[in-house]
């Protein structure tokens, strides 16, 4: 029966690794996403990868062919989205970080923050204008709530919203956004008299402008951009009516930390596979490396921490699609996935020995992306400390 473990189907994986035979506990449907999107990555993005890194260019013309399979708000229903399981979307996010970081920041940024917010918390017009053609990537959206002065805490944006007549005019400054000057629509989370509210700023509305930050060590195949807003003149149509307070921004970035958890197991992933590869074919001292206990230790212990990853992402999205799964529990499952995946790559950097610091190399790329992805989306202590708070109920930030 699909989904549940056989006898015939379980089998030790050391490649994926797949240890546990995850494969075993997903749906047709599920396998099958998998086994596209990383057709996908090892067809498309593999080869370039790379080359874009190195040139700090994000492979926009991935992008169709990523809509065409329809990887751009998969877990939405309607207007032209796929209605997948949040497993899939897991493991959709998995494969393309496989690929690079800044792929699954695209397809995360697009999907979880900025068409979720539309279909949770807009109208029907804007569901209706949007998400289709987001769906498609012919409007490609970006998440303004980081600010230059701060980014842990939320509450104390600057960004503000005051309402002229029927519209609302917005002033302010967005930090680190993902997608920012390539979007046709802005999700702007802005103060207001009220209280924090979200608007759809859209690209060429005057006193609106978005520049790349250049200079980039991590995520060099993404576009991170600063938001400026000088007076930007939004009628209230464009507002999300049904998001208030922190628990609209919040609620977004719960879904988007989900997709990094899964993410980050396939940078690990793919540093595992290189370790063992080159550990395989490297002779030293009369003998591969694979011969050497300190080699095998290592290998082992990436293996176990991959593991225990996958199994914490594949009930996290067990618990999404039964409707328990809580933003806590996301907290935990992105801070532990992505420090796992940082400690792989960076001593998978290592065993690959000189050649490990080259660009044809994936471990260096994998962590120099991973130092930001640790930090974006909640750094590593506010998500121990969000954990924290839930076992002691007491806050501690």
């Amino acid at each position: 029966m699909s989904g549940t473990l056989t006898k015939q189907r379980i089998q030790v994986d050391t490649s994926g690794p797949d240890f546990y035979d995850l494969a075993g506990l997903l749906t047709d449907d599920e396998r099958a996403v998998q086994e596209a999107v990383a057709r996908f990555v090892d067809e498309r993005v593999l080869p370039i990868i790379g080359e874009c890194f190195e040139q700090a260019r994000f492979p926009d013309e991935l992008v169709p062919e990523m809509a065409a399979l329809g990887l751009l708000g998969p877990t939405l229903h309607d207007y032209g989205c796929a209605g997948l399981s949040y497993v899939a979307y897991g493991l959709i996010m998995q494969e393309l970080e496989r690929g690079d970081s800044g792929l699954r920041s695209f397809a995360s940024v697009q999907s979880s923050l900025c068409m979720y917010p539309i279909h949770a918390y807009g109208t029907d017009e804007q569901k209706q204008r949007w998400l289709p053609e987001m769906a498609q990537a012919r409007a490609i959206g970006c998440f303004g709530l980081t600010e230059p002065d701060g980014g842990s805490d939320p509450g104390a944006m600057k960004t503000f919203a005051r309402r002229d007549g029927g519209d609302w005019i917005i002033d302010g400054a967005k930090m680190w956004i993902t997608n920012g000057t390539v979007a046709d629509v802005a999700i702007v989370w802005a103060n207001t008299d009220d209280g924090i509210r979200g608007f759809l700023v859209e690209k060429g509305m005057p006193g609106y402008e978005a520049r790349d930050i250049p200079r980039k060590m991590s995520l060099r195949a993404s576009v991170t951009s600063e938001l400026f807003f000088d007076g930007v003149r939004v009628p209230d149509a464009n507002r999300l009516p049904g998001a208030s307070g922190l628990a609209g921004p919040l609620g977004c970035l719960t879904q988007a930390r989900f997709g990094i958890a899964w993410g980050a197991i396939g940078a690990a992933q793919a540093c595992y596979r290189e370790a063992l590869t080159f550990v395989q074919q490297r002779d030293l001292f009369g003998a591969t490396l694979d011969h050497r206990q300190t080699i095998q230790v290592r290998l082992a212990e990436m293996v176990r921490q991959i593991t225990m990853a996958q199994l914490l992402g594949w009930r996290l999205g067990q618990l999404k699609d039964l409707g328990f799964g809580h933003h806590t529990q996301v907290s935990l499952a992105k801070w532990n996935n992505v420090r796992m995946a940082l400690d792989i790559a960076r001593d998978a950097r290592d065993m690959l020995g000189a050649g490990g610091i080259s660009v044809e190399c994936s471990p260096i790329r994998h962590m120099l992306n991973l130092e930001s992805v640790i930090t974006y989306e909640g750094t590593e202590t506010i998500h121990q400390l969000v954990v924290g708070r839930q076992i002691t109920g007491k806050a501690a930030f």
